[in-house]
């Protein structure tokens, strides 16, 4: 989609009510969705984070970005994911949290993202964590600068690609839940996208749908 289209819409969102659990169920295997669905966790005890949602121009075509963890002992490496990190003592909101996290993960200055909203919030079993997602513009091509020590490349995937429904499907991976099972996944070229990150993307899709 033409950038100039694309944000000329964007404004649009802030008046859609968000679909929530019944976008990210659709992106959840099976042994998870009882626990979505009872929200079967303990507010006053979970971690907290923030991602952004970033989209710019490339070549005057609307992109998101993703990124690919770095391979680490723990739950989330080597995953795909939005930019983004855990809350610090030094943020005063979660707004804060996805644009400090965003601008140390991929170099892009929170001037240069004007935040359009948040989204739901999802949460994350095995690590604890409550993650917050913002959805972000930037209206210049970007440049990125990798934290070499969080960050293993970048996917800049044309909006285009993400409001085709031909790359969902499915795939038998190991999870925290249950060895080797059938989870949905967004198949972006070698990459599969699944967990938390395809429950994000698919409200966000699903959103967007609604508005272009």
């Amino acid at each position: 989609m033409n950038f100039n289209l694309f944000f000329n819409a964007i404004p649009n969102v802030m008046n859609v009510e968000l679909p929530s659990i019944s976008s990210h169920i659709k992106m959840a295997p099976l042994e998870r969705v009882k626990m979505m669905e009872e929200d079967s966790y303990d507010i006053s005890s979970v971690r907290k984070a923030a991602v952004m949602m970033l989209f710019y121009p490339k070549n005057d075509i609307t992109h998101l970005l993703l990124i690919i963890r770095n391979s680490y002992p723990g739950v989330h490496s080597s995953q795909i994911a939005f930019p983004g990190g855990k809350v610090e003592d030094i943020d005063f909101d979660l707004k804060q949290t996805a644009l400090r996290e965003t601008h140390e993960e991929i170099g892009i200055h929170p001037n240069d993202i004007h935040v359009i909203r948040d989204f739901s919030s999802i949460y994350i079993p095995p690590s604890n964590f409550l993650v917050f997602p913002f959805l972000g513009i930037s209206q210049s091509e970007l440049t990125f600068t990798l934290q070499q020590e969080e960050v293993a490349g970048i996917i800049e995937l044309p909006l285009s690609t993400l409001l085709d429904d031909s790359i969902i499907s499915s795939k038998n991976l190991e999870t925290s839940y249950s060895k080797l099972i059938d989870v949905p996944i967004f198949q972006i070229e070698e990459h599969s996208v699944w967990g938390a990150t395809a429950m994000m993307l698919n409200e966000l899709k699903d959103v967007l749908k609604m508005v272009l």
